[in-house]
Formats: structure tokens, sequence, C-alpha cells
């Protein structure tokens, strides 16, 4: 799925975040940066460890924070580091915050960088335990009102990867009510 939003792409596929051709890709990583399972450890041991000695040198990463370090082998240039957090129902809305955040970081780091094209996995809705029907609006939302602010700013591709036809359609399916509720 594919729209236009503020004069931006806002893009949903299926597919593989190791695997894209974007300026960054962005890494639901834990706070250590240090390389763990799920997305973190798919970018870690294709993007080789380059990544790993850069990350080292950051100090790790606060939850809703962006960092930025090198794409290593990976077809992206770099790999925007962030954490999301982990979910408890009875937090929902500050969770909500912090996974905003979090794509609001990953997008502002890429802008500060000079970046057109970002990739994002679903932020924390592995491990991290947050439903994925609660995270796609969430994700989404952030990512076009970033798109928004930043009118004719450099990121001009925001691409959701998403593993599985499961995380695919509830992302769609998210994007489509946001943009049949958003004024024309």
């Amino acid at each position: 799925m594919r729209t236009e939003v503020h004069g931006a792409v806002l893009e949903l596929v299926e597919g593989d975040i190791t695997q894209q051709d974007t300026e960054a890709i962005v890494n639901a990583a834990n706070s250590s940066l240090l390389g763990g399972g799920g997305v973190d450890g798919a970018i870690h041991r294709a993007g080789g460890p380059e990544i790993l000695a850069a990350c080292r040198k950051l100090g790790g990463c606060a939850t809703g924070e962006a960092k930025l370090t090198t794409g290593g082998r990976l077809r992206a240039g770099y790999v925007i580091h962030t954490v999301g957090p982990i979910y408890r129902k009875e937090e929902s809305d500050q969770a909500a915050r912090l996974l905003a955040s979090a794509y609001r970081h990953s997008l502002e780091v890429a802008a500060e960088h000079d970046l057109g094209s970002i990739a994002f996995p679903s932020i924390s809705t592995g491990a991290y335990g947050y439903p994925i029907e609660e995270a796609a609006p969430v994700a989404l939302q952030a990512a076009i009102d970033f798109l928004a602010q930043q009118v004719e700013g450099p990121v001009r591709l925001v691409r959701f990867v998403l593993w599985g036809r499961h995380a695919y359609e509830q992302y769609c399916s998210a994007l489509t009510r946001l943009l049949s509720s958003a004024p024309a």
C-alpha cells in the first residue's frame, strides 16, 4: 500500500527490514544497543560487526529516543536505533506516548542527517508485547504528523516493512482508517 502524505510517500510493504534499499533503516533495539533478538539481532547479523562497534561508542539509548550508526554491510547506509516501550496494558497511554516518540525521534534523526528515505519495522510488537492493532495507528500517526511538520524537508519516503501477512494487514487497516478520518 502506498499513499502520498504532505508531498512525501508513505508506504507499507511486507518483507525483511534488512533487505531495504532506503538510505536508513530503523532498528527496534534494546536500551544497550548491543544486539538482541528479533529485528535487532537480524540487523546486527546482516550488517556485520561495524554496527556493533559503532553502537558500543553510543552509551546506550533511552526508551523513545534514537541514535544513528553506519549500516555496515546492509544495503541501507545507516541504521537508526530506537528503543520502544515494553507494553503493559495498565500503562497503555504512557506506552503510546513512548512509541510515538520512538518513531518521531527516528524521523528527526533522519532529517538532521539529510536522509531522504527511511524504513521502519513495527517497533515494540515482538518481544516487547505491544499489540499490533494498537501499535499500528500510533506508528502511522507519528509518521503522518512528522511529514506534516517537515513539509519540503529532506524525508520524502517513509516505508513500514512488516514481517508477515498479519502485521501488513493490521497496518493497512490502520492507515485506511487514519486517511479516511483525516480532514480534507
